[in-house]
């Protein structure tokens, strides 16, 4: 066969150059210039690829990245003091119930969800367009919680530190930092104490003597307290007075962020290896924390007082509301993490019986820390000669008042104190780090070819911005910022506004039936028709009503004694609608700007018409630019 100079055979040429349809010439390219088109095809695809969004390596780091983000300090300390505070025993039918009418469906939901779609928090409301707004109000509320929660980590690497000596430092009163009514609780049987009546008074005031002072019983203040108040916040008087930055609590919150930007920033892949430590090692410490806290004196007496019920406490509406928010808060619903930790399933991935296996680990992790810190606490109540309730506090205080309280009277009390803190640190960091995976999957899916090639940069300006604001709450007046936070940006209200409405979202808008046929192309089977019940009717219902009895029964936040000014409520309340009018913002806007009658908008905004299988070709054959667009 004869060839051109350029390798091309002549008859190919002629097949190719010389048809003819009547007397006109069809013009077709040669094949010498085949190669050069399909290089320039090439690198055009090449120019247009993204970065692989990325898959768990496998099922065990899905289950336990999810495990991780579950089990945080609410399990440790939330949940055995709320116990505590709600009649011991009693708490747990008000939590139980809650659990299974709204718990485990939301928890089933939102990974499902993800995985369903594919996508992050953003991106999966394409199922209900109109309903988005919840959305971008998730990912305005977890900034929040990543300003806040990791200051706790913070302030337990300080703890840390500050037990790798020969003993703890907040053991004595003779340190700088103490004042004149400082004495130890376990001396206080020791002190000369009198009556003394007063010229206005017919009942005595109490008076002991105090390092040579003569001070009042509710003057008395403890080497513990004075640690945690006078050396590590260094607290100011109030919010009005903000004070300088502490900078070792600066340097300590730096380090947790750095700790947190390198277990995310490869991706899923590096996270998932991360998890089999920070998820699996604080078993091993709690463990050795419950065997060291069962053998003390007077721990049975602070379990049977975690354990006993008082059934008189279930008339209290308040009880049933703090069931309702551990469990929201404990599982970590409504803000987009469980839907950006699915959506790195396999689309064929048993999801059902994953959620189910979580539920469990994770509500039995909460009763097994209960044990833990109870047997302790009821040791703390044995040698202060005190009632357990007495001894027992709320939130930062159980773990930077209760516990290194409590190891002064055991034997090597550094190990423990950094055995303890190290535990809060693992225990809390995972919970951090998959809620910031949570937010960075939602914006790189929304905008995935501006940020998804960039995204270390852009996970290292996430980090970084967010510890600056994050240095307003480690000032001296950072604790009232704390506070501020902790009650309204992060608050119970505001999370059971998200999750009502993304239950409404997908149970009602989407249609459950809809969202069952997507289950079932999943797993291969329905599961039990329970779960449509509940998110059709118990979860909104539950999270509506708790809702409102929160705002009804809704008090002025107090720090202990101190009372906020009015312009920090404002602030406060600022705080907590910056994510709640995303809802309706987003619903107003989006509904004004689509073109179309009533009828219109509603299939285009509300109910549309795609099923689950639709949507994810749409979603796959989409250009791969923003997904922001209706």
């Amino acid at each position: 066969m004869a060839e051109r100079n350029d390798g091309t055979p002549d008859c190919l040429e002629n097949t190719l150059n010389l048809n003819k349809h009547g007397d006109e010439e069809i013009e077709m390219p040669t094949l010498k210039t085949l190669p050069n088109s399909a290089n320039q095809i090439q690198t055009a695809k090449k120019s247009d690829e993204l970065p692989e969004r990325g898959t768990w390596a496998t099922k065990l780091d899905f289950i336990l990245s999810v495990v991780g983000l579950a089990i945080g300090l609410g399990n440790v300390w939330r949940f055995p003091y709320l116990c505590y505070k709600n009649g011991g025993g009693a708490f747990l039918v008000p939590y139980f119930i809650t659990l299974f009418l709204a718990g485990i469906p939301m928890f089933f939901m939102e990974l499902a969800l993800g995985q369903m779609m594919t996508i992050g928090g953003l991106g999966v409301f394409k199922i209900a367009p109109i309903f988005k707004g919840i959305g971008y109000a998730a990912a305005v509320m977890s900034c929040w919680m990543n300003i806040y929660y990791i200051v706790i980590l913070a302030w337990a690497i300080f703890y840390f530190f500050m037990s790798l000596r020969s003993d703890v430092p907040w053991r004595t009163c003779n340190n700088y930092w103490n004042t004149k009514h400082c004495i130890n609780p376990y001396d206080r049987q020791t002190l000369l104490c009198w009556d003394q009546y007063t010229h206005n008074s017919t009942s005595p005031i109490k008076l002991c003597s105090v390092n040579q002072y003569n001070v009042t019983i509710s003057e008395l203040t403890d080497p513990v307290k004075e640690f945690w108040e006078r050396r590590a916040l260094m607290i100011s008087g109030g919010i009005e007075h903000i004070g300088s930055i502490r900078w070792e609590l600066a340097g300590t919150l730096l380090l947790v962020w750095v700790m947190c930007y390198f277990c995310i920033w490869k991706g899923v892949k590096w996270t998932g290896k991360v998890v089999y430590f920070t998820a699996l090692f604080p078993y091993v410490l709690l463990t050795i924390l419950l065997i060291r806290g069962v053998t003390l004196p007077g721990a049975m007496e602070g379990i049977k007082f975690y354990v006993m019920p008082d059934i008189s406490k279930l008339k209290e509406s308040e009880v049933w509301i703090d069931a309702v928010t551990q469990i929201f808060f404990s599982y970590g619903l409504g803000l987009g993490t469980l839907v950006a930790l699915g959506s790195y399933n396999k689309f064929t991935n048993n999801v059902y019986k994953d959620a189910l296996i979580v539920c469990t680990v994770n509500s039995s992790t909460s009763m097994f820390a209960g044990f833990v810190i109870f047997s302790v606490v009821g040791f703390m109540a044995h040698e202060q000669q005190k009632p357990v309730n007495e001894v027992a506090a709320s939130g930062p205080g159980l773990a930077f008042l209760a516990y290194p309280s409590a190891v002064l009277q055991l034997p090597g009390s550094p190990l423990w104190a950094c055995l303890f803190f190290f535990m809060i640190l693992l225990i809390g960091l995972d919970s951090q780090f998959c809620t910031m995976e949570g937010f960075i999957t939602a914006v790189i899916d929304e905008w995935p070819k501006l940020l998804r090639p960039k995204k270390e940069i852009f996970i290292a300006i996430v980090c970084a911005l967010s510890y600056l604001v994050g240095l307003s709450c480690i000032s001296q007046g950072g604790m009232y910022v704390f506070q501020i936070l902790d009650s309204y940006a992060v608050s119970g209200f505001c999370l059971l506004f998200l999750i009502f409405f993304e239950c409404i979202a997908i149970s009602w808008a989407f249609g459950v039936n809809r969202f069952y046929d997507g289950i079932k192309e999943m797993i291969g089977y329905y599961p039990i028709k329970w779960w449509k019940f509940c998110w059709t009717v118990t979860t909104p219902v539950i999270c509506i009503g708790v809702f409102l009895f929160n705002l009804v029964q809704w008090t002025p936040v107090k720090y202990l004694n101190y009372e906020f000014p009015l312009w920090a409520h404002l602030f406060g309340w600022f705080t907590a609608l910056t994510s709640m009018l995303c809802i309706p913002g987003y619903m107003i806007y989006i509904w004004y700007s689509t073109p179309g009658d009533r009828d219109t908008r509603i299939r285009l905004l509300v109910r549309i018409d795609d099923d689950v299988p639709t949507l994810r070709v749409k979603m796959q054959t989409a250009p791969q630019t923003s997904t922001s667009e209706v």
